[in-house]
């Protein structure tokens, strides 16, 4: 009988190959990941298919349905694009840039945690609340307890956060947030159906709407790290922002859709708000995700850094860019673009330390700056590409371009692409800049590295 259950296995194999092949075949991946994710599932089939069927899916629309955006009232024709940015952003199906929006960049973390709870305490009616992260620890305690405080005054609280972003999150505080009235729901939890490839795609989104009319987002999650009432001592450094206006709107649009997927919940469209808020910002929210048509952020940065003509200036924790991506920034530098990325000189993640060692030295080559900030991590996500900025939540690595939800706000007006570069230039102060390490073992390694990153 042994010789039936080997050729049982070798067709259970066979045939498990070429379905996960035909998947992978069919799926809008960049060559490198489809190359990568083949040879895997050859070389070492038992491993890799078990792991491809819960970490390789990317864009699953019988699972996440396209977010519907309610493009709102304009009150006439359809807004004249502001940048070619917005007109690409449109061409994807977003909504188009709104001007006249009110916009307060938070790069401190007492500032940034006093503008929660002023928006959490200012809120009439309903907060929708979405992060990745909420800490067990004083300021995720301190949290919670406001929404819970908001929810015993009739509030409508809800509160959606990453299963395994918050995988240890105030278990008492959500308790109390529940007794109050407050609905509490995790996204993606990590038991589940393997083929299901929930386990890869995680919610990595941040945001507080209060009343449909504000928000606050960023690269802040709620944790002492990020914001708090007091700064810590090792501190991170990070930037966020609050807007008001009809920006806002696209921004409840996303969270409806991801609140849909994580109660069954059909929750009824926002209210239109007010167009124009008197305010000088010109913006738009561009989403990234399994639940968003095409890659929007990802193709959108990558026309960005080919048009670019005078600087791309560039803040992420975490760097390990797209091949494209990659590519675009090179070619920038070599012509003559002032290319900047500003990295932590050691950041929490040292793994992802590691595996951007390659693609900062291929800058460094080309003739771009690396900045390593000196003072301790930087968790911000942002930069600058001429005339516009950006600011969000997503790092400029594979995982947020690609397979994370993410959300990240365009700004086209010049006041605030001013204050950017305002920013940018004070961490610049604090920052070395040196050439990327080299050494034959380590170039080798991270070779290895590089062939497998698409898998990740």
């Amino acid at each position: 009988m042994s010789w039936i259950t080997t050729h049982l296995e070798i067709v259970i194999i066979v045939v498990l190959t070429l379905l996960a092949a035909i998947v992978i075949l069919q799926q809008r991946r960049t060559p490198q990941s489809t190359a990568a994710w083949l040879l895997f599932i050859i070389a070492l089939p038992w491993v890799a298919v078990p792991l491809f069927l819960g970490l390789g899916f990317r864009k699953q629309s019988s699972r996440y349905s396209p977010v519907h955006f309610l493009k709102g009232d304009t009150g006439g024709p359809p807004p004249h694009p502001v940048h070619t940015l917005d007109a690409t952003m449109q061409y994807f199906g977003l909504p188009a840039a709104a001007q006249g929006q009110d916009l307060r960049l938070l790069g401190d973390p007492t500032a940034a945690h006093e503008a929660v709870m002023a928006l959490i305490q200012g809120a009439e009616k309903q907060l929708d609340v979405l992060f990745y992260i909420v800490a067990n620890d004083e300021t995720g305690r301190i949290f919670v307890d406001a929404l819970t405080e908001r929810a015993t005054a009739g509030v409508k609280i809800r509160l959606l956060m990453d299963r395994l972003g918050t995988l240890r999150g105030p278990a008492a505080a959500l308790r109390r947030l529940r007794a109050a009235g407050g609905d509490v729901r995790f996204y993606s939890p990590l038991l589940q159906f393997p083929g299901s490839g929930h386990l890869n795609l995680r919610n990595h989104r941040k945001m507080i709407i209060a009343d449909d009319a504000r928000v606050f987002s960023g690269g802040m999650n709620i944790g002492a790290h990020y914001l708090g009432p007091t700064a810590r001592a090792d501190g991170w450094t990070d930037l966020a922002y609050l807007l008001e206006g009809r920006a806002v709107q696209s921004f409840g649009d996303v969270f409806r859709s991801d609140w849909e997927v994580a109660s069954g919940e059909t929750l009824e469209p926002a209210p239109s708000v007010a167009a124009d808020t008197g305010g000088g910002a010109t913006v738009q929210l561009v989403p990234s995700g399994p639940d968003i048509t095409e890659d929007p952020l990802h193709d959108g940065l990558i026309r960005a850094l080919h048009l670019a003509e005078a600087r791309i200036w560039l803040v992420t924790p975490y760097f390990v860019p797209t091949e494209a991506l990659g590519a675009a920034l090179t070619t920038a530098a070599r012509r003559g673009v002032d290319v900047r990325v500003l990295v932590p000189e050691r950041s929490n993640q040292r793994l992802a330390d590691f595996a951007r060692g390659a693609y900062l030295r291929d800058l460094h080559e080309a003739g771009g700056h690396v900045l390593y900030y000196q003072p301790g991590m930087i968790h911000a996500k942002a930069g600058i590409i001429d005339d516009m900025g950006l600011v969000g939540t997503a790092n400029f690595d594979v995982r947020s371009m690609l397979l994370n939800f993410e959300v990240t706000l365009f700004v086209y007006d010049a006041a605030t692409v001013a204050k950017l570069h305002d920013w940018f230039a004070h961490l610049s102060e604090h920052c070395a800049m040196e050439k990327p390490p080299t050494g034959m073992i380590r170039k080798v390694a991270e070779g290895v590295f590089r062939l497998g990153a698409p898998i990740l």
